[in-house]
């Protein structure tokens, strides 16, 4: 008899296999494309919106103020505003571009003084001017033009590295936090102007990121670059050997890879500097041309405390003294300890703070035009790492009424007082 409600359980159906998970497929390139646009698309906006605020408010104050019109093109003029971003050192790229080196150590005739050789290009490292000419040959665009398209693209370039330093300590939004704030910086006028701070800031960058991430021989070729286009690569050519050193030390690193990207990196910087000596005829043609035509020495900090005694007590009569430049220097000048001291205290790696320490020095005990110093500072973008994991926490209309405001004001103290009321 059966029972209600039960049935009599016939043979167990077999295991039916679980299909087979797809494969991974690899992204489109419209979706890469889309993923890049939403990571750093910020990045590119907030450091392109910031600058662009600055860049405003310095061309309406040369307009405004109209000293330009009566100044020589080469020392802050020009028939429109735009022109002053192509003075100073400005024109030397531009001849360069144009007509490319002829070093030489020229006497001034009778001259005793300060001065005693005549300005020479070869004073002007020449990856910057490379850039220029073949933008120029590529695009038609003229050695005004195309300087200004090398150091508006690499500034971008530049602002990226930080990025991409800073969102490996702090994460993604401290890295938007230190874009802005090295937009913001007093020498960032330099950043969208015929000067070589954009490129070099870019390979400065990336190179210690790239000794942050294990890749030495990027990082040795990038210093190798960062090496024509300007003299004070040597203090990331030191921070990359010491960071070497230290993986090597610590069992992280075979020692091929650390060694051939330390002995690629100083070649851009010593063949330059041999090749001006070479055609001078002195292996201290260089810097024999640095001093008696710019008066720029090594001297071991005497001019710089020099400047740091006297402008606090209100005197200006030391050196190449520039009253308001000058006294935002100072300011500079005495933030850069602190920032540097945040910066230690959260353990960074050792690329970074070698990097920053020994920029720092050589600036400081280089007898040069003091309110220069914020242009010369531009480069140390890991000082921005420790406000930017501060300032993290704040909220989005916070962050920017904050950058903002120091946009907005920039256009003063990083543009006008740069290059109108100093020597950039």
């Amino acid at each position: 008899m059966t029972t209600v409600g039960t049935s009599q359980a016939g043979p167990a159906p077999a295991a039916v296999p679980a299909p087979d998970p797809s494969p991974q497929t690899s992204p489109s390139p419209r979706e890469r494309l889309r993923r890049a646009a939403a990571h750093y698309g910020p990045v590119l906006a907030v450091y392109g919106g910031l600058k662009f605020v600055g860049f405003a408010v310095f061309m309406y104050l040369l307009d405004s103020a109209g000293d330009f019109r009566e100044k020589h093109p080469r020392f802050g003029g020009g028939a429109h505003t735009w022109d002053v971003l192509g003075s100073w050192d400005g024109w030397w790229y531009q001849q360069i571009a144009l007509h490319g080196y002829d070093p030489a150590l020229e006497p001034v005739p009778g001259a005793t003084g300060l001065i005693t050789l005549k300005g020479n290009s070869a004073a002007f490292f020449p990856l910057y001017p490379a850039l220029m000419r073949l933008v120029s040959e590529v695009t038609g665009l003229g050695p005004y033009g195309a300087g200004m398209t090398v150091s508006v693209v690499f500034s971008f370039v530049a602002a990226l590295g930080i990025h991409a330093v800073t969102s490996r300590l702090g994460g993604h939004r401290a890295g938007i936090v230190a874009v802005g704030l090295w937009a913001v910086w007093p020498g960032s006028g330099a950043e969208w102007a015929v000067y070589s701070e954009s490129v070099y800031t870019a390979l400065a960058a990336w190179a210690c990121y790239a000794v942050m991430t294990r890749r030495w021989l990027t990082a040795g070729v990038l210093t190798f670059t960062a090496g024509l286009a300007r003299p004070t690569a040597v203090t990331l050519v030191a921070a990359l050997a010491v960071a070497g050193l230290v993986a090597v030390w610590r069992h992280r690193e075979g020692i091929r890879r650390p060694l051939v990207a330390v002995l690629i990196a100083p070649l851009g910087a010593v063949g330059y500097l041999g090749w001006v000596g070479y055609r001078m005829g002195d292996w201290g043609g260089y810097n024999k041309l640095q001093d008696g035509a710019w008066a720029h020495k090594f001297d071991y900090g005497r001019h710089t405390l020099d400047v740091l005694t006297s402008v606090p007590v209100g005197h200006f009569d030391y050196l190449f003294a520039m009253p308001l430049e000058d006294t935002i220097g100072v300011g500079v000048v005495l933030l850069v300890p602190v920032l540097t001291v945040l910066l230690m205290r959260l353990r960074p790696p050792v690329v970074l703070v070698v990097y920053t320490v020994l920029s720092y020095l050589m600036v400081m005990a280089t007898q040069q035009y003091f309110g220069n110093v914020s242009r010369y500072l531009l480069p140390l973008f890991p000082l921005f790492v420790p406000l930017a994991l501060a300032m993290r926490r704040l909220k989005w209309p916070s962050l920017l009424a904050v950058l903002g405001t120091a946009a907005l004001a920039s256009g003063s103290y990083a543009g006008y007082v740069l290059f109108e009321l100093g020597v950039p």
